[in-house]
């Protein structure tokens, strides 16, 4: 009987030591819908700094509001609402959302409040002579490094459909990343991860992975970029045409 309940209990304590969590990933997500169809962004990145470490967990509470709505909405208005920093007569935030360039600024803004260092975006298509295997490897790293550092990492995610002899972005969206394992195989073609869905304000699970057939390809044999396998996103489905073939992919990530 002692040896039925201890086996579990094993097998609980090696999963645990095998994945990297957001230091505070019991705080749940933010649900955008408090506000806005279109305040993933925001509401994303409020999540991160509730699911961080202390210090994260400390912007978050400077943040004005006593409720997830009055944050997002300050979040909006005191900082979504400036110009745009990569799109000429445009604010940060619109009825469109917002892009990574403008979130990371926001992101670093709100940190600059309790003197903590700036969040930084960067792209996960592939870099160069960089192959599949390393990006996967990069995507890794990049995700479970800035769960380490205590920031639970974004990912900025877009739906593209192959329509009219190409490929086409047709809806963007931003998720918590608050799980990922702590090692993988160099040659791992693909890893799982836990993220937290501000649609809703959902926890899920997803799979990043090298996709089957080449995705926004030059050559028409490698992918540029990765596949998110991620069955409970509802990103750009009612956009898709009957027939229309299309992919959720990983376009980039905000963390430290």
């Amino acid at each position: 009987m002692l040896l039925r309940f201890l086996i579990p209990l094993f097998l609980t304590i090696a999963c645990a030591a095998n994945d990297r969590w957001a230091p505070q990933a019991v705080a749940g997500p933010v649900n955008q819908l408090v506000v806005s169809g279109n305040a993933c962004g925001p509401a994303a990145l409020l999540t991160s700094f509730r699911c961080g470490d202390e210090n994260w967990q400390a912007v978050a509470e400077i943040i004005p509001g006593k409720s997830d709505r009055s944050k997002l909405l300050y979040i909006i208005k005191a900082h979504g609402l400036k110009p745009s920093v990569s799109l000429k007569s445009r604010k940060r935030w619109t009825r469109d959302g917002i892009n990574p360039e403008d979130l990371t600024q926001i992101a670093g803004e709100l940190a600059a409040l309790k003197g903590l260092p700036a969040p930084k975006s960067e792209s996960l298509f592939r870099k160069g002579r960089e192959t599949p295997l390393k990006l996967v490897d990069r995507t890794h790293d990049r995700l479970r490094d800035s769960l380490k550092r205590g920031f639970p990492p974004l990912l900025s995610l877009k739906r593209y459909v192959f329509r009219q002899g190409q490929w086409q972005p047709i809806q963007g969206h931003f998720v918590t990343v608050v799980r990922v394992p702590e090692k993988i195989d160099r040659k791992a073609t693909s890893f799982t991860f836990t993220y937290f869905d501000p649609w809703k304000g959902a926890k899920h699970e997803g799979t990043l992975k090298i996709p089957a057939e080449p995705l926004i390809s030059t050559d028409n044999q490698t992918s540029a970029c990765l596949e998110s396998v991620m069955p409970s996103a509802d990103i750009g489905r009612k956009l898709l045409k009957p027939g229309e073939k299309s992919f959720i992919i990983p376009v980039g990530f905000i963390g430290r």
